[in-house]
């Protein structure tokens, strides 16, 4: 696959945020409580794994019964 269109493995907080529709305080406090594995590059560089974020931000099993109450 060329440069161009490989995904990134890893991603920053704001970038997270994004794909999830949170905010970034929220992806914050994933990291801090250990829910959200994240990755410091130097002092202040933070990167978080696409597959760990995914993971964490996972869908809720649906019963299938398509009535909502």
């Amino acid at each position: 696959m060329p440069n161009s269109q490989r995904q990134p493995l890893f991603i920053s907080p704001k970038e997270a945020a994004g794909r999830h529709s949170v905010s970034v305080d929220t992806i914050r406090r994933r990291i801090a409580d250990g829910t959200l594995p994240a990755h410091r590059l130097g002092k202040r560089l933070i990167r978080i794994s696409i597959e760990d974020l995914d993971k964490v931000f996972r869908p809720i099993p649906t019963t299938g019964g398509g009535r909502v109450a």
